[in-house]
């Protein structure tokens, strides 16, 4: 099944008198269960691509259909639908909030979901499942600050899926993170395609982009080149490598 299909998308933007054009008419199709990573420079296009996909911007023109749903003249309560229910996101910097413990952040988007649990310990529940499921089930009383990255991205992912979405989208997941907790959060990510979760991932690493199984770049607000990845990186097997004998 088609999840994500742009035609001839743009995005311009007005600043003052200037007129930026981000994207150029971009055509994309992602079928279900693939893992793609978008890569390019600075002012690519790539970071407007993926807020087009998650709904957080809409084209100047083309046409953008979500599980073959066109988007594009949504209504803002619709779209922020598609977004708590059928889009998990994670972020380069967590976007976790502070005073809030794990297991709160977790389940903050059943709380605004149509569709999620009404009662609080229904939600705090299946927000502990998740934790659990990352490995964090004994961190669910700590707040961001006593947290290591690693274990804040974790959370992230948590909250990301607390919804079960079809696609999640991930904004450059690793750009905070060590080599070694960056491979074990690509892990996650091969794990959970493996399932036959959709994602799509921002990165400007070749080496993070080697753990997708198809790699997207973009220059000048244009795909540049579209390829599936020849040698993909396997994270289970790099972990294991790093382990000491």
């Amino acid at each position: 099944m088609t999840v994500i299909d742009l035609e001839g998308v743009t995005r311009i933007y007005h600043v003052g008198d200037i007129e930026v054009q981000a994207l150029a008419g971009v055509d994309l199709r992602v079928e279900s269960g693939e893992f793609l990573a978008l890569m390019g420079a600075s002012g690519s296009g790539k970071s407007t691509m993926l807020n087009i996909l998650g709904c957080l911007d809409r084209p100047s023109s083309g046409r953008y259909r979500f599980e073959g749903v066109d988007v594009a003249d949504r209504s803002e309560p619709e779209l922020a639908h598609i977004r708590s229910e059928r889009i998990g996101f994670v972020f380069q910097s967590f976007n976790l909030l502070a005073r809030t413990t794990a297991v709160e952040n977790v389940a903050l988007p059943l709380f605004y979901a149509a569709n999620g649990p009404a009662n609080r310990s229904e939600r705090r529940a299946r927000a502990w499942k998740a934790l659990a499921s990352l490995g964090l089930a004994a961190r669910e009383l700590n707040t961001p600050s006593q947290l290591s990255g690693g274990q804040q991205q974790r959370v992230a992912i948590a909250r990301a899926l607390i919804n079960n979405p079809e696609v999640v989208l991930a904004d450059e997941p690793t750009g905070n993170l060590d080599s070694r907790t960056s491979t074990e959060i690509m892990g996650i990510f091969q794990k959970l395609n493996d399932r036959g979760i959709t994602i799509v991932m921002v990165t400007h690493e070749p080496d993070i982009a080697a753990y997708a199984r198809r790699n997207i770049v973009m220059r000048d607000g244009l795909v540049q080149s579209d390829k599936p990845v020849a040698q993909r990186s396997s994270a289970a097997a790099e972990i294991a490598r790093q382990e000491p004998p």
